[in-house]
């Protein structure tokens, strides 16, 4: 009875608590920044539960002006717990230009955060012929990228026009890996004075290698609505399209090499790198024989997951048993580039009790922002393993004598009557007891766990598999001829190729590399030693990468939809 008034207290003290106790959090974004003058964007309020009144966004007509406003609300509900996001998307134009705040709005008792949002000022005459009311124009931001830095290429279709569908191929550069990122965005701007409504897309493209290398046109196909229209009416009357192609400009990079001060082992460019360790329990507090798990964890952006280096490469004392599990490897495709994610869990058991240190990782990083080089690092770790408590005795060891309870003397003992109540009750008890044990015993003979059978492999898996058992043990070696043929052999099982080349055409822009790199040291002119550690370390995030791809590259995506 005592719980359920407790509870019941809890409940009414809830009902007299003020509401921003609950409040909902409501975060703000935008679907692209920074924004020109003259330019429509969104400015997209998501609340994580229905606010307490509807929004007042008359603030925002300080600074904006507001074109339109919708509103949409998912409610979901996973593991017995519901959820429910509740998003306002505003279409607007800035009035000016600057570092613009969208300053707090009021849902109620609710109130967003103030976020800021860049504003430029448009360009006075750009060079484009308004008589034209479809045209592409493309840019690349940087132009003289180092190798392997994110080079973030846009395309813009501008009309005045209606189409009914266009259609554009994707941007082709060699030695790169390019990348999509996010959806394409939407909004209307003035080019000198004329209204156009812009249709954006946007890659990430990092090029392989240093030199001058051309990224080609691009060619939109569209439907185009014709002005002119038949002179009859009828049920089956359609509007009149007719086909046109248009092409952008090509555009040059030119890929500078690593700087020469830059003396970390593995050349990583990225925007912004965060390097971090977390344990499973006190490791301060090992216990011998007992696992502990460390993760390592590395978040770049401005960088694809095939240029992040391994985090568990170095020695540590023999006591101290290692189990590393397969690395996870995870791409976010923002709008302002590529977030690259790796994460390394190591199972650490101690064999013997003492103190151990785990020695430092230093990731040296070359700043693309900054142009400078910087190190990520996690100093060098003490762990401490203690003997496992619980320890059972030594069996040896003499067991002194339970003490014997002396009977009393008969004239000084008294007659012990039990009372027919206790009796009873005791029985009742034993009798419980007895067949609580009984049951048990019958559940463990019948439930015995029960091995499930192992799902055999097929032979095609179990040669693939072979294949890169060879593989690894020949990078490992240094043995180009086996590795060689350890992929050819994985090749043949997993895509029907015949050759090297071939392999190399189907694999991502590192892999590719490596494997051109090893024809060229058994088949060049220029033969020399052999390092196989990269082409199994681009061989195996290769195979990641084709898990998380999302895109059929084989397919043209549709750049404008109805």
């Amino acid at each position: 009875m005592n719980t359920i008034k407790k509870l019941v207290f809890l409940l009414l003290l809830s009902s007299f608590m003020p509401g921003n106790v609950f409040a909902a959090q409501i975060g703000v974004s935008f679907d692209r920044n920074p924004v020109s003058l003259g330019e429509s964007f969104q400015i997209i309020f998501t609340a994580n539960d229905t606010p307490d009144s509807d929004p007042d966004f008359s603030p925002l007509e300080q600074d904006f002006d507001i074109l339109g406003q919708s509103q949409s609300s998912n409610s979901s509900w996973i593991n017995g717990r519901s959820s429910k996001t509740v998003q306002w998307t505003l279409n607007v134009m800035a009035k000016h230009p600057g570092n613009l705040v969208v300053p707090a709005v009021k849902f109620g008792d609710d109130e967003s955060q103030p976020s800021s949002i860049l504003v430029t000022q448009a360009a006075a005459n750009k060079a484009v012929n308004t008589d034209d009311d479809l045209f592409l124009e493309v840019e690349a931001n940087p132009q003289s990228p180092y190798v392997q830095s994110q080079v973030l290429y846009t395309v813009r279709l501008y009309r005045r026009i209606d189409i009914a569908q266009a259609a554009l191929n994707e941007p082709e550069l060699s030695d790169a890996v390019i990348e999509k990122l996010g959806d394409d965005s939407n909004y209307n701007t003035q080019i000198n004075g004329v209204n156009y409504l812009v249709t954006e897309r946007k890659y990430a493209i990092f090029p392989q290698k240093s030199g001058a290398l051309t990224i080609k046109p691009l060619m939109l196909t569209a439907e185009v609505m014709a002005s002119n229209r038949p002179n009859f009416n009828g049920f089956f009357n359609s509007q009149m399209t007719k086909t046109r192609k248009i092409s952008s400009k090509s555009v040059t990079l030119e890929v500078k090499p690593a700087p020469a001060t830059f003396t970390g082992q593995h050349w990583l460019s990225s925007e912004q790198l965060v390097l971090k360790e977390e344990w499973s329990g006190d490791n301060q507090q090992m216990k011998v024989g007992e696992p502990l798990t460390r993760t390592l964890t590395l978040l770049a952006k401005g960088t694809t997951v095939g240029q992040l280096p391994e985090l568990n490469i170095g020695k540590i004392d023999a006591q101290l048993k290692t189990y590393p599990d397969q690395p996870v490897l995870r791409e976010q495709k923002k709008p302002e580039g590529l977030i690259a994610f790796r994460e390394e869990k190591i199972a650490i058991i101690p064999s013997k009790a003492g103190f151990y240190k785990l020695p430092a990782i230093e990731i040296t990083w070359f700043n693309s922002q900054s142009q400078k080089m910087e190190i990520a690092k996690i100093p060098e770790t003490t762990i401490t393993a203690l003997e496992a408590a619980g320890t059972l005795p030594d069996m040896a060891a003499p067991v002194a004598p339970m003490p014997v309870e002396q009977p009393q003397k008969a004239e000084q003992s008294t007659p012990i009557i039990t009372q027919p109540q206790q009796q009873n009750t005791w029985f009742w008890v034993a009798l419980f007891l007895g067949a609580g044990w009984l049951a048990t015993l019958t559940y463990l003979l019948i439930k015995r766990p029960v091995k499930k059978p192992v799902e055999e492999k097929s032979a095609t898996e179990i040669r693939l598999e072979d294949s890169i058992k060879s593989l690894k043990k020949a990078c490992a070696d240094n043995n180009a001829i086996v590795a060689k043929d350890a992929l050819l052999a994985w090749g043949r099982q997993k895509y029907g190729a015949a050759s090297l080349g071939a392999v190399a055409e189907l694999s991502d822009a590192r892999l590719r590399d490596e494997i051109l790199h090893l024809n060229q040291i058994l088949y060049g002119k220029a033969a020399g030693q052999w390092q196989g550690k990269k082409l199994f370390q681009a061989f195996v995030e290769n195979k990641a990468r084709e898990k998380i791809a999302v895109t059929d590259d084989g397919k043209l995506e549709p750049l404008y939809r109805l």
